[in-house]
């Protein structure tokens, strides 16, 4: 199965073309999870439509940031390039090739290739400081592995795995995948002897302006809700600096729920990930000294990112599949049995998001109560981020997860991508979520494959 198939424009282009003379979807679905704007795709670009109720005042721009969303930028340090660009340290050359087909990406090897360079995987950095984290000295804030002609590389990521033995509650054995990473052939020096160390995946990219739409009330009552939970569940949000309103708001995109929204998370990707500046973060991360980040213009223009923040706002999130079969429903009784759905909050109503009205109102199956939870120490990075510990994560939404395989060819879930199917994801799962794990554990076989297919259908 190809690993990277971007939906092509011509298609983009008839999907809204097609909205546009429908005005809805073409079948009634059983479960819209993502309210109104769901859309029933279930193929390999189901990742990559526009919502179904999108604002004609949105389509030319929703167009134009399927563009740029491919665009493979060009080496900022060539003498035909206009503009600066790409670097001098980057992960990947276009934003679709970390998310493929809008979807999720995948750790190096999950395609039988060894030697794979880590498109999709970043690498944090950052040493203890007095305050919580600062950037590492030389390798700043995340550890890039490509560089521009000219420039030596930060360096290579390589990762080792250990098997963990488990056994089902029925005798049923199972193994688990436990990363190592090292980080080699170091560019500029060694690391700090306290460098922490924090590995994260590209997630898929639906329904993210819905999710920037979720009154941050709401959130905050998941948190008072579980006070006092009988498993020790015990949500927290992580507040951040808002960078575009200047004052702490409610994290809620990135796997530590680190960035307030999504305008700072497309800044933050492009800097970080491509090597391209803008406004509002006008510095490449580069080591001191470096020539090559000499300061130049703007790469990201404001008239290439509006279109990208409405493009990115607007994916549509496909409906939930087979909802109304017996197994499925079976497996959405045991999804709440154990207590699963306290941190993958099924449902909310959306608020209002300035100028978006497709956002507006909306009653969404996100599965995520958009919270900090400790996982356990199997899945800790030992990095603090923002309020979050060493420990903590994000609780990921659920919708879409089912349809990774179709759209990207591969089934690895969690923030590493360690997990190799579904089973393996909710096994790893520990600390808060410790009692939820054994529960589907010591599930008979029928059980099992029956809260699976459920995750499956969404």
């Amino acid at each position: 199965m190809p690993r990277y198939r971007p939906i092509p424009l011509a298609l983009a282009l008839a999907a809204t073309a097609l909205l546009t003379l429908t005005g809805a979807r073409t079948d009634t679905p059983s479960v819209l999870l993502g309210g109104q704007g769901s859309v029933e795709r279930r193929d390999d670009n189901a990742f990559s439509m526009p919502a179904s109720n999108l604002d004609e005042k949105h389509r030319a721009n929703f167009l134009t940031g399927v563009s740029l969303f491919r665009k493979t930028w060009s080496d900022s340090t060539a003498a035909s390039n206009p503009r600066p660009g790409l670097g001098p340290f980057f992960n990947a050359r276009s934003c679709v090739a970390c998310h493929p087909s809008d979807g999720r990406g995948a750790p190096p090897g999950a395609f039988g290739q060894a030697q794979e360079p880590p498109l999709a995987l970043l690498m944090r950095l950052s040493i203890p400081a007095p305050h919580g984290t600062q950037p590492e000295p030389v390798y700043g804030n995340q550890f890039t592995t490509e560089a521009v002609a000219g420039v030596a590389s930060k360096g290579r990521i390589e990762i080792d795995y250990r098997v963990i033995p488990g056994r089902y509650g029925d005798g049923t054995l199972y193994q688990l995948q436990q990363p190592g990473y090292r980080l080699t052939a170091l560019g500029y020096g060694p690391l700090h002897p306290k460098t922490q160390l924090s590995p994260r995946i590209a997630p898929q990219m639906i329904g993210l302006g819905l999710l920037e739409a979720v009154r941050a009330e709401d959130i905050v009552a998941n948190a008072h809700r579980q006070r006092g939970d009988a498993d020790g569940i015990a949500g927290q949000v992580n507040r951040v600096d808002d960078v575009e309103r200047g004052t702490a708001a409610i994290g809620r995109f990135g796997w530590k729920a680190n960035v307030a929204s999504l305008p700072q998370q497309l800044f933050n990707a492009f800097n970080a990930d491509l090597g391209v500046t803008s406004d509002a973060l006008p510095r490449e991360d580069c080591p001191p000294g470096l020539t090559a980040c000499r300061p130049h213009p703007t790469e990201l223009t404001q008239g290439q990112f509006e279109p990208l923040l409405v493009y990115s706002r607007l994916l549509a999130v496909p409906s939930q599949r087979d909802a109304d079969t017996a197994q499925v429903r079976r497996g959405s009784q045991l999804f709440t049995a154990a207590r699963c759905a306290v941190c993958h909050q099924p449902r909310y109503h959306t608020g209002e998001l300035a100028g978006f009205p497709e956002l507006r109102g909306q009653e969404i199956r996100p599965y995520t109560d958009l919270l900090l939870h400790d996982m356990g120490e199997g899945l800790a990075d030992h990095r603090p981020d923002g309020l979050a510990n060493g420990r903590q994560w994000k609780t990921p939404p659920l919708w879409g997860i089912g349809l990774i395989p179709t759209v990207n060819g591969h089934s690895r879930y969690l923030h590493d991508g360690r997990a190799r199917n579904l089973a393996e994801a909710v096994l790893w799962h520990d600390g808060e979520a410790r009692a939820s794990r054994e529960r589907f554990r010591t599930m008979n076989a029928a059980d099992r494959a029956a809260l699976l297919a459920f995750l499956g259908s969404l």
